[in-house]
């Protein structure tokens, strides 16, 4: 039976959590495999509800600890005709998939480990020909929890460890829940009895360690999460106000150009309105035979100035470009060419310069009388 909805939901988040972490605190395993373990998890606790996938401290034989990922709980057992529990621990190392897991049996403080025992070592480490023989990548949890019910099936690797009753003869019977007890026999001897409680204890510290871990991790990814989530805000945060101030520069500057635009805009609208105002109510047939260079009256010395430095600069660019034609027909001498160029450049540069300068002063007059009439 497939667990409950709300508890896959949970599996998925805590594997999805457990596999992406980085730091400190990320698990060994290659990345291009991280995908295909969290899916071998997924289908063993769909397969058998009683595992479950959690992270702890392993200790590898030279001394070495590494967080790892295991799934904790029990795999079925039938068992002359009754179905027990056998509590397993199932160790993903650091080459899985590649390589197999690591199984260990976990007794608990009623059980004891059979010795000795065809797959079992006294320490609880599992020893099977699928373990083995495990092919990259056909061999999966799955089956490797099919292979454990059966091999435990043909040959139980625990017993119920129960205390000797008031009768003289008992007669010991199945522990069903977690365990078996064989019915040969009670398992009574000191030294065994001792062992059991050792690894009771020992079994008990661990889950306890185990659990104090996992709470930590979770814990601290947690953290982790909720800090590189505000980390994303402050940045977004920046990038947003950094686009705010640009736009508002973009809007100040075009802002000033509009102003300057409007200035002139302005500077040449009076002067057309004064130029119609100036001319409107003249007669038509003053336009008749009407000499061009009386058709405009200069305002004033600058505008005087403008009109004169325009139509010399003017000018001198037609007889530029009349040397031009002759020297390309050959009627003009190169060095004659040159010499002339050279002078009527230089004296085309100053009018040009003298205009920017009366244009700049002109603008000033009309910036002044437009800002009078406004405040007038």
């Amino acid at each position: 039976m497939a667990p409950p909805p709300a508890k896959m939901q949970e599996i998925h988040q805590f594997l999805s959590s457990a596999l992406t972490q980085r730091g400190p605190t990320a698990l060994p395993y290659a990345e291009p495999t991280k995908s295909l373990i969290r899916q071998h998890l997924l289908n063993l606790v769909s397969s058998h509800t009683s595992l479950d996938p959690k992270t702890a401290t392993f200790t590898h034989n030279d001394g070495r600890s590494v967080i790892l990922l295991q799934a904790d709980g029990t795999v079925p057992m039938p068992f002359q005709g009754v179905s027990y529990n056998i509590p397993v621990v199932i160790w993903l190392l650091d080459s899985y998939p590649h390589y197999p897991p690591c199984v260990y049996v976990n007794p608990t403080r009623d059980m004891i480990i059979k010795r000795p025992h065809s797959n079992v070592s006294p320490s609880g480490l599992v020893s099977l020909p699928y373990l083995q023989n495990w092919v990259y990548p056909s061999s999966n949890l799955v089956d490797l929890a099919a292979h454990l019910s059966a091999a435990f099936s043909r040959d139980p690797p625990l017993y119920s460890q129960r205390r000797p009753p008031p009768p003289p003869q008992p007669q010991p019977s199945p522990s069903i829940g977690s365990g078996y007890s064989r019915s040969s026999r009670p398992f009574t001897p000191p030294h065994q009895t001792d062992d059991a409680a050792e690894v009771y204890k020992k079994n008990a510290i661990n889950k306890l360690v185990d659990r104090v871990h996992c709470d930590l991790v979770l814990m601290r990814s947690a953290r982790e999460v909720e800090a590189e989530g505000l980390l994303s805000l402050q940045s977004g945060l920046e990038r947003r106000g950094e686009e705010i101030n640009n736009g508002l520069n973009e809007m100040v500057n075009e802002k000033e150009t509009l102003e300057q635009q409007l200035q002139v805009i302005a500077m040449n609208t009076e002067f057309l309105d004064t130029w119609i105002r100036e001319n409107q109510g003249k007669p038509k047939s003053l336009l008749v035979d009407l000499d061009v260079d009386d058709a405009f009256d200069c305002v004033g010395t600058l505008s005087k100035q403008m009109l004169e430095c325009t139509a010399l600069y003017l000018a001198i660019e037609d007889v530029v470009y009349s040397m031009d034609k002759s020297f390309q027909d050959g009627s003009l001498p190169f060095d004659q060419y040159l010499r002339n160029v050279r002078l009527l450049s230089r004296e085309q540069f100053f009018h040009l310069a003298t205009a920017e300068k009366v244009r700049e002063l002109q603008m000033d007059a009309q910036v002044a009388s437009i800002a009078a009439r406004l405040h007038s």
